[in-house]
């Protein structure tokens, strides 16, 4: 790894993250099974810590035996849902967790998954690690991540064109290959809360992933040949999205208590999280699901029968 990319890199993961962040992910860390813990996402970009935060919680090995750590290693991340009390106040989080080697192979393309190297190009804080050699570990594969996407960048990007282009190419490659909410436009928000970051770093990236490359920073001219084909990603994208959806069904730790707080923040409704709801959310959905739309239809009547509509 390059010295300026490395330097580069390592620097984003260590910047001060919130007093809160850093403690809620204290509150999250395994010192005896985990090696470090990523921070990412659009409350990292925005500073609005009332929503839900993400993070990747990387662990030294494989954390779970039997059936489900053989689908853990298929199909990976393992997802969990958390609400911690912080300095006064509750912080949610969604944490994602897979072993470090497999964060780093998937990091170096060495897979068809998208997901690891589209987002730890963008910025990431590592908020809480096991020891140094961890932390350098964890910083050698977000390098790779950028590495990665900057090499699929120029296949997917223009002959020749300014830095933004290729990145913008990626994003909306990859959100369009993935079976997500968000459309490809959330490329440009991403692009925009980056400043200059993404044309500084991306020919450090070329250098370091060999991608031979002319013209200045307004023009680049990144040389097609030898760079990774995007037909495989692009057709295991959604169907990989689906088979993790399906999963999280079954194995997605505080799915219940994850739907009742998404459900509130978009209705204004609040729906029980019932021990069983806690215990079976896949079982427990249908019935959720007709409790909010009768109170929905509840609330509707009310509104229309008020002297004040």
């Amino acid at each position: 790894m390059s010295q300026a990319l490395a330097q580069r890199i390592e620097a984003e993961l260590a910047a001060p993250a919130p007093e809160a962040v850093v403690a809620l992910a204290q509150a999250l860390a395994d010192p005896a099974r985990d090696a470090a813990i990523l921070y990412y996402g659009s409350t990292l970009r925005t500073g609005d810590l009332s929503g839900i935060l993400d993070f990747y919680r990387l662990t030294r090995r494989p954390h779970r035996g039997g059936l489900h750590g053989l689908v853990e290693r298929v199909l990976w991340p393992e997802v969990s849902y958390h609400e911690v009390a912080v300095g006064g106040r509750v912080l949610r989080a969604k944490v994602a967790t897979l072993p470090l080697a497999v964060f780093r192979r998937a990091a170096e393309g060495r897979t068809l998954d998208t997901t690891i190297w589209a987002r730890f190009v963008q910025p990431c804080q590592r908020v809480w690690t096991a020891d140094p050699e961890a932390a350098a570990a964890t910083a050698r594969a977000v390098a790779a991540a950028v590495v990665t996407a900057a090499r699929y960048a120029a296949a997917l990007g223009p002959e020749e064109g300014p830095a933004d282009a290729y990145w913008l190419a990626l994003f909306r490659k990859t959100y369009a290959a993935e079976f997500r909410v968000e459309s490809t436009d959330r490329a440009d928000t991403v692009m925009a809360s980056g400043g200059d970051r993404y044309a500084e770093i991306l020919p450090l990236a070329w250098r370091e992933g060999g991608v031979v490359f002319g013209g200045e920073a307004a023009s680049l001219r990144p040389a097609k040949r030898g760079l990774p084909g995007w037909t495989w990603p692009n057709l295991a994208g959604k169907p990989l999205n689906v088979a993790r959806i399906l999963k999280a069904a079954f194995t997605f730790d505080g799915a219940a208590r994850y739907a009742a707080y998404k459900v509130e923040r978009h209705t204004g409704i609040e729906i029980a999280v019932t021990p069983f709801r806690e215990r079976h959310p896949f079982l427990a959905a249908p019935g959720a699901w007709i409790e909010l739309r009768k109170r929905q239809a509840e609330a509707r009547r009310a509104s229309l029968s008020s002297p004040n509509s």
